[in-house]
């Protein structure tokens, strides 16, 4: 299934990392899509800055950030996300939330569109049961920051057919990721393996082990990761770790 058109819902600081790296390195049409008009201006406000900053770089010509920049449509409720072949959600993540989403695509994209899920931990399957499709829905957790990080984790559902992992898989590539097939599983592979450190390090704050300083300097220094635990969770954010954990 050759993707043309991606549909982006939420439109947050991973929802716009995904729009753009789509449409400025896969070279697609993107729709975007968002509740807050506000979030919506913004980020496109966002990506014309980042593509600027480059084009000051010279890693980006004038027409390529043109180009870029006008591949992008804003549309205002699902039925106008009818033309996507694909589309990623990237809203809160609470599985309330996701579902009135997944509700909604359901009933107004097209049959042959793919609907994939920027999810971190939340059950494939579980949100593909709001959908009367589940073999179109899987997961697809990009990592943040989009367009610096090269990682993208596919995780099928339970129903999710091999035509739909292949074109998710297909779609990855041609935004130039490298991809990582996860069994679902709470956390997946990234979460299943990060979170857990990231609760120890507060564990050790929360004991007086160490400064919040000494803490990151030793995970850093001592292991040679690029951003300490702690660090690190507060670039994630708090409340999202913490949804993570929960799950």
């Amino acid at each position: 299934q050759d993707v043309k058109t991606l549909g982006v819902v939420g439109v947050g600081q991973m929802g716009a990392g995904i729009a753009q790296v789509a449409a400025q390195v896969a070279k697609l049409q993107v729709l975007l899509m968002d509740g807050d008009r506000n979030k919506l201006e913004k980020s496109l406000k966002n990506i014309d800055t980042l593509l600027e900053k480059n084009v000051a770089k010279g890693r980006l010509t004038r027409e390529e950030k043109d180009q870029t920049m006008s591949r992008f449509s804003v549309v205002r409720d699902y039925e106008e996300l009818g033309s996507a072949d694909f589309i990623v959600e990237a809203v809160a993540e609470a599985e309330e939330v996701k579902a009135k989403v997944y509700q909604a695509l359901n009933a107004s994209v097209a049959q042959h569109a793919i609907m994939a899920t920027n999810t971190s931990s939340i059950s494939i399957t579980r949100l593909a049961s709001y959908t009367s499709r589940p073999s179109k829905v899987i997961g697809m957790h990009f990592m943040n920051p989009v367009p610096v990080m090269k990682l993208v984790e596919i995780i099928p559902g339970i129903a999710t057919s091999d035509t739909t992992l292949q074109a998710t898989l297909a779609l990855a590539k041609k935004m130039d990721k490298t991809t990582a097939i996860s069994k679902e599983m709470p956390g997946f592979i990234a979460n299943r393996i990060l979170m857990p450190m990231v609760n120890e390090a507060v564990f050790a704050l929360m004991e007086g082990i160490g400064s919040i300083e000494d803490i990151d300097m030793t995970m850093k220094l001592g292991t040679n990761v690029p951003m300490g635990p702690l660090t690190l969770a507060d670039f994630i954010g708090l409340d999202t770790c913490l949804a993570i954990m929960r799950v």
